[in-house]
């Protein structure tokens, strides 16, 4: 077994969240080819961002914010080399830890349609049709926090 060093970090939207946008970037903009402008917006300053460090260095990132009423979990991403750690589920199970001790009655997601599979693990039902989201097919889902 490889011995690896990994810190979480929860980062408030208002303090340096840069690393976090790291991630974001490589996967989102590098990888997926979306627009860079579009990947910034206007929750990032109220958003809680949860960044995983493997030795050091910012590999996967998630955020959570409070939206009319309810939560909303996002900018889920994982740096390819890092993909087979099981840091995404790692990062939506904190996630939806943070929104319960917040006192979430229910969570939203928007979700690249080819990932609903992964989400719905986590209890996440979709609803609506599908939509472009940065020229990418999504879904909107939804889970019930009792």
């Amino acid at each position: 077994m490889v011995n690896i060093n990994m810190q979480l970090k929860w980062i408030k939207g208002s303090e340096d969240y840069s690393d976090a946008y790291k991630v974001r970037k490589t996967v989102f903009v590098l990888e997926q080819s979306i627009d860079e402008s579009l990947e910034l917006d206007e929750y990032e300053a109220i958003a809680l961002h949860l960044v995983v460090y493997i030795d050091g260095i910012p590999v996967a990132t998630g955020r959570i914010f409070e939206h009319n009423n309810s939560f909303v979990i996002g900018r889920i991403s994982v740096i390819k080399e890092y993909r087979n750690m099981h840091l995404g589920t790692l990062l939506m199970e904190k996630l939806i830890e943070k929104a319960i001790s917040m006192r979430a009655k229910e969570l939203h997601l928007s979700s690249q349609v080819y990932a609903t599979g992964f989400y719905s693990k986590f209890g996440f039902e979709e609803y609506g049709n599908t939509y472009l989201d940065a020229g990418i097919e999504h879904i909107s889902m939804v889970r019930k926090i009792n």
